[in-house]
């Protein structure tokens, strides 16, 4: 790495990367790692528990841009912090919860700390501060937290045995402010002085911030979002009956669940070694095309188990690498001025799609069983890969008879 770049790193990306693990690890993925707990010991269904997570990620979406435009008005600081501690705060209070109202108000609470905290906002932060080099950490924060589920799971499961699932969660609590919350503070002090030389002025109302809207490029941009998210919502929550109902054994089916997560890393990876003789653009052509060919592999796996491995590569792989992508293709398409809020008003129908990806997959498989559903990610991608290239031809359209808005380069 560059001498020039350096210390920037050590003093933002290091520290965010470190924080944005133990957010993760505490603040969404606690959710499906003591869910089976919950179900057991409060005595609701999975479907009343589900759909608290589902609500909470649809606050989420909506707080998306509000977030987005404190960030892009200089608070992101303040912004990731507070995030991290009403999440904290509310992982408290779930200790307490005796009622479905009380766990509904709770992850609706931490819908709101999550627009704050986790990879949205951590991102745009992250593009605001760090300019050209926005790319680079981007791919450090999420290769680094790429192993919150990896910390989760296991820490979850095991404080739970042993002390109930009631201090698991404020442990979690604990951990958050203890190690999150200064880690946040710290990386934001350093990253509002480092990123004062290269800032584009945020518009001073939100609704010139949001002249996106009335583009071609912007509706595109999240349209492809959106499929890519239904796409991997549908597979990851049905990810074991699926494999079950293409014959593939309980322990097996586990194991090949268990190994997407890492296979996003090594996905992520494998771009870093590309990336300099690909553009954004085919490597994201080629996350579409991954992501495709796993659900054809596991449409498959039926009559060929062996294409399991081909499934659980493409689809951590694609997701993986995608989740870098993302904020570079909308500052490439769209500009870095107001990046916070033009991603947080793309991350709606993002979220959105992928909180209710879930009951589509089971509407599907009442009507035509699972072949429908994957016949539908197939489909998704498709779909999504041609929304794509025609944001990013609009946008080639427009910066050649006008002149690019300041800040267009990530």
């Amino acid at each position: 790495m560059r001498k020039s770049i350096s210390q920037p790193f050590r003093r933002i990306v290091w520290p965010l990367a470190v924080a944005e693990t133990i957010v993760w690890a505490g603040m969404l993925y606690v959710f499906p790692a003591l869910l089976p707990t919950w179900e057991r010991d409060l005595g609701w269904s999975i479907i009343e528990l589900s759909g608290a997570f589902t609500l909470s990620l649809i606050v989420s979406a909506v707080m998306a841009p509000a977030a987005g435009r404190l960030i892009d008005r200089g608070y992101g600081r303040a912004t990731l912090t507070g995030g991290a501690l009403l999440g904290a705060g509310m992982l408290v209070l779930l200790s307490q919860v005796n009622e479905i109202w009380q766990f509904y108000l709770v992850w609706f609470c931490l819908g709101v700390a999550n627009a704050g905290a986790l990879y949205e906002a951590c991102f745009a932060f992250l593009t605001r501060a760090m300019g050209a080099d926005a790319k680079r950490a981007i791919t450090l924060v999420t290769l680094v937290a790429g192993f919150a589920g990896t910390l989760s799971f296991p820490s979850a499961s095991t404080l739970a045995d042993l002390y109930g699932w009631r201090a698991a969660v404020i442990v979690f609590a604990g951990v958050i402010v203890a190690v999150a919350v200064p880690l946040m503070w710290s990386s934001g002090s350093h990253a509002e002085s480092h990123a004062a030389g290269h800032l584009a002025p945020a518009s001073g109302k939100t609704s010139q911030a949001a002249w996106v809207t009335r583009t071609a490029t912007f509706w595109l941009l999240a349209l492809s979002f959106c499929l890519i998210s239904i796409d991997h919502g549908i597979v990851i929550t049905h990810v074991l009956p699926l494999l079950n109902d293409r014959g593939v054994q309980a322990d097996a089916a586990v194991l090949a669940a268990s190994m997407i997560g890492p296979m996003q890393v090594a996905g992520r990876l494998a771009m870093m070694a590309a990336e300099r003789y690909a553009s954004t653009l085919i490597l994201a052509i080629a996350c579409y095309f991954s992501m495709g060919l796993a659900a054809a592999a596991l449409y498959g796996t039926g009559w060929a188990s062996g294409l399991v491995v081909v499934f659980v590569i493409c689809q951590g792989a694609g997701v993986g690498v995608m989740s870098i992508l993302r904020p570079v293709l909308i500052a490439e398409c769209l500009g870095r001025r107001d990046f916070g809020v033009i991603s947080g008003l793309i991350a709606v129908p993002t979220m959105i799609g992928y909180a209710f990806s879930p009951s589509i997959a089971a509407l599907l498989r009442e009507v035509g069983g699972y072949d429908l559903v994957l016949l539908l990610a197939i489909l998704a991608m498709a779909v999504a890969t041609v929304a794509l290239l025609a944001a990013w031809r609009g946008a080639a359209a427009r910066t050649s008879v006008a002149k690019p808005r300041e800040g267009s380069e990530i």
